[in-house]
């Protein structure tokens, strides 16, 4: 048995003019939990609706547990969990109904997990969908997606609706009882402080292109943020090699850097200015200073 659950090799899709993927390349391995990160509209529900099947490959191949999900829609979908954006749930049911209806998909669907979800998610199973607002409809989709233990569990987008405090005890205790278990979690989007939380493999989604890959500790121990104080203050931040981007005004600016910073703090000494901080910096603002990279690099091609 391969432990690369989720492979994507070499996939492209437009929409008309627009590029939603462009010759996009990556693994998931099996027991992580990986985060597809990105702006809204870079491609991120486009990628998973090819490992769910819904859309055919214009280019490329999609593997889930070595198959096709196109062609053997059977043999996928019945060990996925899947939360989408636009939480479609049955308006008409009740909780208790969406349930039992969802039971009956899935053998291995596990009524003491169920139980569990349903008093921590604070659920009524006599209310019915359309009642409920966005955030216990995210609950209840979450729900049904994990109660039946599934080997893969695709999560898009799920925080949305929930106030900040539910929605990062919910996430880690879901997304950590999966990987523990030995499942893989999926996880897509924007809110890089969330993913940051709970990932062990990131993918950064710009405008349907893949920026980077790799195990998320190893991308934060490669970049740094240096802040210097310039003695005169510079008309434009200088370009100096592995400088990812600048941010600040004045005299005071900080440098993401591509690497540990040697390079940097060596030029920043014969530029005259003081490296006043060194730390590491966030995923959010690795993921700024690669995407405004690209855009300008789009911008002069």
């Amino acid at each position: 048995m391969t432990d690369e659950i989720v492979v994507i090799q070499a996939v492209s899709r437009k929409f008309g003019g627009t590029v939603a993927l462009a010759d996009v390349t990556l693994s998931v391995v099996r027991g992580t939990v990986f985060g597809l990160v990105g702006e809204n509209g870079a491609g991120k529900t486009t990628l998973i609706k090819h490992l769910l099947g819904l859309y055919r490959a214009e280019q490329g191949q999609v593997s889930v547990f070595g198959r096709d999900p196109v062609r053997d829609p059977a043999g996928v979908l019945g060990r996925i969990g899947y939360l989408s954006e636009d939480r479609d749930l049955p308006e008409w049911m009740r909780v208790g109904e969406l349930m039992s209806y969802t039971r009956a998909f899935y053998p291995c669907w596990d009524d003491r997990l169920a139980r569990e979800l349903l008093e921590m998610f604070e659920l009524d199973t006599g209310q019915k969908v359309r009642t409920l607002s966005r955030g216990q409809r995210a609950r209840a989709g979450l729900l049904v997606a994990v109660a039946h233990r599934p080997e893969l569990l695709l999560l898009d987008e799920p925080s949305s609706g929930l106030d900040p405090g539910a929605r990062l005890d919910i996430l880690a205790a879901i997304v950590r009882t999966v990987a523990d278990e030995g499942r893989t979690v999926l996880l897509s989007s924007h809110l890089l402080h969330e993913v940051q939380r709970v990932a062990d493999h990131v993918a950064m989604l710009h405008r349907g292109r893949l920026l980077l890959k790799e195990p998320l500790d190893d991308l934060l121990a490669r970049h740094r943020a240096l802040t210097m104080h310039f003695a005169t203050a510079p008309a434009a931040p200088p370009r100096w090699p592995g400088a990812l981007g600048w941010t600040g005004q004045g005299a005071e600016w900080t440098c993401l850097c591509n690497g540990h910073g040697t390079a940097c703090k060596q030029l920043a000494d014969e530029a005259g200015a003081a490296v006043v901080e060194e730390r590491a910096p966030s995923l959010e603002e690795i993921f700024l200073a690669y995407t405004r990279q690209g855009a300008a690099g789009s911008s002069q091609s």
